[in-house]
């Protein structure tokens, strides 16, 4: 293989990547390569705090874990709008990237309507302006987001967003690290694709 034709292929291969990890990460996200707990819906429901967006009635529950500062993750809300009327999407909070990972999804967990911040915090990202600030009304949350933070990497995911659901059609648990558009998404989670 040529230095030109690798060069390609690691080109290729990062355009490819939807999700976003620390370079650094904390000593229990390095730790937590291999899962410690079988990846359960059950336990998401039982151990995680985050907020729901979508059909409350639903019996489709999609969990996702995502990160405050990270673009994908927007993309991910996004990407999950057209979906609202056919699930229940549970966002779960963590802190994998930075300070302000923390503190603004303890934010978002301590809005009034953290739907509506949600979309205020990822106008901000988009524009760069940093998102949300963080009041210290939302402290209490803080603790939480560890707790969120400390499951997703018991069950051995490194990289957020990550989706955690059960296909609409087959029944099968689904987990997936990284964005996906509105379309693979769907799939994934055995949902109506928009617009067919």
């Amino acid at each position: 293989m040529t230095s030109k034709t690798l060069c390609a292929a690691l080109i290729a291969a990062s355009l490819c990547l939807t999700g976003c990890t620390d370079a650094t990460p904390p000593a229990d996200v390095r730790n937590a390569k291999v899962a410690s707990i079988p990846v359960s819906i059950a336990a998401i429901a039982a151990g995680a705090n985050g907020f729901t967006v979508g059909s409350p009635m639903s019996t489709r529950t999609v969990y996702v874990f995502f990160d405050a500062q990270c673009s994908h993750c927007g993309e991910l809300w996004y990407a999950a709008q057209p979906l609202k009327s056919q699930a229940r999407f549970i966002w779960i909070p963590v802190g994998i990237l930075n300070a302000a990972s923390t503190s603004q999804g303890a934010a978002l967990l301590a809005a009034s309507d953290p739907a509506a911040a949600m979309d205020q915090h990822e106008a901000s990202m988009m524009s760069r302006g940093g998102g949300i600030s963080a009041n210290s009304s939302a402290d209490a949350q803080k603790a939480q987001i560890a707790k969120n933070t400390e499951l997703m990497t018991r069950f051995g995911f490194v990289s957020i967003p990550t989706i955690v659901g059960t296909n609409a059609q087959t029944g099968t648990l689904v987990t997936r690290e990284g964005a996906l558009p509105t379309t693979a998404l769907a799939e994934l989670l055995g949902l109506q694709v928009p617009g067919r």
